[in-house]
């Protein structure tokens, strides 16, 4: 799988941005500033759903634009199934035995629009307009960006944002079960906030308490489903995330086999995990939690009156990043870190892989200068092994050089060359001349 097509309008910087890309590695090379990152950004949305940079679809509009568009040509190539089981036995027959099956391609096409208020919306083909979640794993991907170290030193908002990015991806309906649980959530909050300013003014609340009631009802429905849900999902990567934190520890080599990551559990040495931490930890111990966590609610309620705000549920899940059985964000090094966050994210595209049957496409978001010499080597084989991968540097000399006798079986990989400046003057160009109109 690969895109063939990215065109953008009035997406963060540009206006009208179109760029024809291939298989294997594609460079977009430029000077900082120019909006390579916006570029493969826009990919990251149209894959997820979501930006690493931001939660609201409001910095990705141009501004004084209403919305963005994103459309992508995504290239599936298949094998062609037997032609014919008969067998021609006649003089004339054709020998084709050397003759080698032709692959197929079909090509799918995804548009986003991004609003700047309301919600997103998407096509295929052209097709019916629907939410744009409900398109989500038409196109995967996996982004390696310099944030990644937050998935471990920052904030439990960084690490939600990226089990919602997988899950999305992995878990068919999660994308609604998230929608309808952050509703239910905003207008929670919202009444919680309103009794605490009648409390607070001296009014009675016991009348309005039966609303609560209702929204904490719902509340507690939809937070199970998606707690639910995120367990699952990290359950499922934690299974891969330790041994690719072995392997990428220890000896450089290739992102490893099913059976390689088996076996390097067996191996010994540092041992890393990563520990879903639900702040309906009622989850853990029972598989009917609503009346504890009701129970909860109870007992916390005037808290959340005074404050107006939802004290628990699934808005303050956090995923535990563990190293030797300690939090790796308080005892790791920063070289640990790196390298936590990127088993991390080879463990989400390894999951997307099985789940697909098919490589994501792969994004490497100037994340060279931050990573160790066998570190970026590391990544550059795992790149060069990918269907597509897209590499945003501000120099030639900030992607490493791998050698030729171990980037592809015919000792070459195929690297297109974008020169963002070049893309960047088209798009003023064209700007200009529509101004001119």
């Amino acid at each position: 799988m690969y895109i063939s097509r990215l065109a953008l309008d009035h997406y963060r910087s540009w206006n009208h941005c179109v760029l024809d890309l291939t298989p294997g590695i594609n460079i977009l090379q430029g000077a900082n500033g120019l909006g390579k990152t916006n570029i493969v950004e826009a990919i990251e949305v149209l894959s997820t759903g979501l930006s690493h940079r931001t939660s609201s679809s409001v910095p990705l509009v141009q501004r004084g634009e209403h919305a963005a568009t994103i459309r992508a040509n995504i290239e599936s190539v298949t094998d062609p199934e037997p032609a014919d089981d008969g067998v021609n036995t006649s003089a004339d027959a054709v020998d084709i035995s050397d003759m080698k099956p032709v692959r197929q391609t079909q090509t799918t096409t995804l548009e986003a629009t991004i609003a700047a208020r309301g919600a997103n919306r998407a096509r295929i083909n052209g097709g019916q307009s629907r939410y744009l979640r409900e398109i989500l794993g038409t196109l995967p991907t996996v982004s390696f960006t310099p944030e990644d170290q937050q998935l471990v030193a920052g904030d439990p908002a960084v690490r939600r944002s990226f089990i919602n990015q997988v899950a999305s991806l992995l878990i068919p309906g999660y994308a609604n079960r998230l929608q309808s649980f952050t509703h239910v959530a905003k207008q929670r909050a919202a009444l919680l906030k309103q009794l605490g300013q009648w409390q607070r003014a001296g009014s009675p609340i016991d009348a309005a308490l039966s609303g609560l009631e209702i929204w904490t009802g719902q509340f507690i429905e939809a937070g199970v489903a998606l707690s639910r849900d995120r367990q699952r999902i990290i359950a499922e990567l934690n299974k891969l995330f330790g041994p690719l934190y072995a392997r990428l520890a220890g000896v450089a080599g290739d992102l490893p086999s099913n059976a390689e990551i088996q076996d390097a559990a067996q191996d010994g040495g540092e041992q890393a995990a990563v520990e879903y931490v639900p702040s309906f930890d009622e989850i853990l111990g029972t598989q009917a939690p609503e009346p504890l966590i009701s129970q909860h609610f109870q007992r916390i309620y005037p808290g959340e009156v005074s404050r107006g705000v939802n004290l628990i549920g699934p808005q303050r899940d956090d995923l535990l990043v563990t190293l030797n059985g300690m939090p790796a964000r308080e005892f790791a090094s920063n070289g640990e870190m790196w390298t936590l966050a990127l088993a991390l994210k080879m463990a989400q595209y390894r999951a997307l892989c099985e789940y697909f049957d098919t490589r994501p496409v792969v994004i490497l978001d100037d994340v060279f200068a931050q990573l160790d010499e066998s570190r970026r080597t590391e990544i550059l084989r795992f790149a060069a092994a990918q269907d597509q991968v897209l590499i945003t540097a501000a120099a030639e000399s900030d992607i490493p050089i791998l050698p030729a006798n171990e980037s592809a079986e015919s000792g070459e990989i195929p690297v297109n060359r974008i020169a963002v400046a070049d893309l960047k003057r088209r798009d003023e160009a064209d700007a200009e001349r529509a101004g001119e109109q």
